[in-house]
């Protein structure tokens, strides 16, 4: 099945691909009489103004797992799942406020390389290790696996092929140009997602409105499917197992979103190369009030798709193509590509111009960070100390490509996985918790030490694993468990640091003083109003 793709829709997407390389590879060439360094390649030579910040912040987090596996989760259990991107831009103004101040003071490349100077070289490279486990296997196949089944269900192009090709698009700008290219095309994927987000979200509800708007669309959907419009799900909802009630909001979704913005590679590495911390901080803020509007992108149209396939009177409407690929509750991954064919010609183009933005958009970024990572933390410190700039850009770029090659024969081999989003955000939070307890103690408990923060990092992933197994139901909803891991993480990390230093301070603990954390008025304005939105959203949805 095709998404009945005519020659404007083809020329659109074509044009936009044309774009998207071409800057790619303009912004990477080196300036005359310049070899490209270390700092130009992982962090863009230090130089990203606020608006490239928070619009690559938002291309790098939005990918397939939001518009396929979002809008999946939306038509699945609604806009509850909406909680991620809503509680982000809260996360996003604690981390613009509390971590980046002490990341930019210590002139980071990576987040490893924090941990090494915090704690040591041994803790560094357990952690660099879990994260390129998690980018390759986890991150980069999902993502190229939700991209291929795009592309397979809109276009009919074999899933194989689909893979392949977003791997080249991706590969073709970002290894050669590194953190560069991929933030300043980011600027560009960012309005086409967002304006391709937005026109399928006009078409659903204009769609279940029959034409008469998107109001009057999104009255009738709320009419249609009430139970759809809850952010706290109640106990006897079937969905409470990944969304559970209340402790989204205190539990723990907080470890996710912690973990994600605040020490996540290929988010963090942005805000690093800002041109000064108040310039970071601004882009932070930019981020925040985008992610209030991506579930009007990603989720409405989910939960616009479960109303049309489940009217009668609507799905008549549509006709023969609306029959082809419908989704279903066991199959809710399907629902947004499945809205796309029925874009107008042009419109159509746009709209899969804006996913395949934000899929290659990803790929780029987690491309750039695994690199990084390999070379900074694993290649220059244990098999080439003294590796000159263009020696370590050169590793940086076979790393990416070693990386990308191992994802794309991995992606076929999460097939058959339905709401991939929850998939992934269940076995990330696996790795997460004792991430963020060693993060977390490590910044603001000056007693904490090193042996104590590598057990603790050790010990979290089985305590996970005996939480995840253990038959006892209030351990169930696998947020409790990413909760429950990291306080106990903690609790191991605080018990042998006091045993360890009998109390005393940790030699390489930070010190934190009131001038650290100052904000501009602009940062502070800027986070109370989001503070009052979300709290007016959650009032409204509650």
């Amino acid at each position: 099945m095709t998404a009945g793709f005519e020659m404007w829709d083809y020329v659109v997407f074509i044009a936009y691909a044309i774009l998207i390389l071409g800057v790619g590879l303009w912004v990477s060439r080196d300036k005359e009489g310049h070899q490209k360094n270390a700092e130009d390649y992982f962090l863009a030579s230090k130089s990203l103004p606020w608006w490239a910040i928070g619009t690559s912040l938002i291309a790098a987090n939005i990918s397939a797992e939001q518009f396929i596996g979002m809008s999946g989760s939306g038509f699945a259990l609604g806009l509850a799942i909406a909680s991620y991107e809503w509680m982000a831009a809260l996360t996003l103004i604690i981390v613009g406020k509390y971590f980046l101040p002490i990341f930019i003071e210590k002139g980071l490349y990576t987040i490893p390389e924090f941990v090494e100077k915090r704690f040591s070289t041994n803790l560094k490279t357990i952690l660099a290790v879990f994260w390129l486990g998690l980018y390759i296997f986890v991150n980069l196949a999902s993502v190229l696996y939700l991209g291929g089944l795009a592309i397979e269900t809109i276009m009919g192009v074999d899933m194989m092929y689909a893979i392949i090709g977003l791997a080249l698009f991706a590969a073709a700008y970002s290894l050669y140009g590194g953190l560069s290219a991929v933030a300043w095309t980011d600027v560009i994927q960012v309005v086409f997602l967002v304006l391709g987000g937005l026109v399928t979200t006009y078409l659903a509800l204009n769609t279940v409105s029959g034409g008469e708007g998107v109001f009057a669309g999104f009255a009738k959907v709320v009419e249609a499917a009430p139970e759809k419009f809850h952010m706290i799900l109640e106990e006897t909802n079937e969905n409470y197992i990944n969304l559970p009630g209340i402790w989204v909001l205190i539990g723990g979704l907080w470890v996710a979103n912690l973990y994600y913005w605040g020490f996540n590679q290929y988010i963090i590495q942005r805000t690093l190369a800002a041109k000064s911390l108040k310039e970071s901080q601004k882009g932070i803020l930019l981020a925040a009030f985008l992610k209030l509007i991506i579930p009007l992108v990603v989720v409405v149209p989910g939960i616009a798709a479960y109303v049309m396939v489940n009217d009668p009177s609507i799905m008549s409407n549509l006709g023969e193509a609306g029959m082809l690929n419908v989704p279903t509750t066991g199959q809710a991954d399907k629902a947004y590509p499945w809205l796309l064919q029925f874009l107008p010609v042009g419109l159509k183009g746009i709209a899969f111009a804006a996913l395949a933005a934000a899929i290659v958009s990803s790929l780029a970024s987690m491309l750039n960070s695994t690199s990084t990572i390999f070379t900074m933390d694993i290649y220059k410190q244990y098999i080439n100390k003294n590796a000159d700039d263009k020696t370590t850009v050169n590793v940086g770029r076979i790393s990416a490509a070693v990386a990308l090659l191992i994802a794309v024969i991995v992606a076929p081999l999460l097939g058959g996985i339905d709401q991939a989003f929850q998939f992934i955000q269940e076995y990330t939070g696996i790795v997460s918790p004792g991430i963020l307890a060693v993060f977390i103690l490590g910044l603001f408990w000056k007693k904490t030490t090193n042996n104590a923060a590598i057990w603790g990092a050790v010990l979290s992933i089985p305590i996970a694993l005996a939480l995840k197994f253990l038959p006892i139901p209030v351990f169930e909803p696998w947020m409790h468990q990413m909760g429950i891991t990291t306080l106990l993480t903690m609790l191991v990390i605080v018990v042998l640091s006091n045993m360890q230093n009998k109390g005393a301070d940790d030699p390489k603990g930070i010190p934190l003083t009131k001038e650290l954390f100052k904000t501009t008025p602009l940062f502070n304005i800027g986070s109370f109003v989001i503070m009052i939105v979300l709290a007016v959203l959650y009032g409204l949805f509650w």
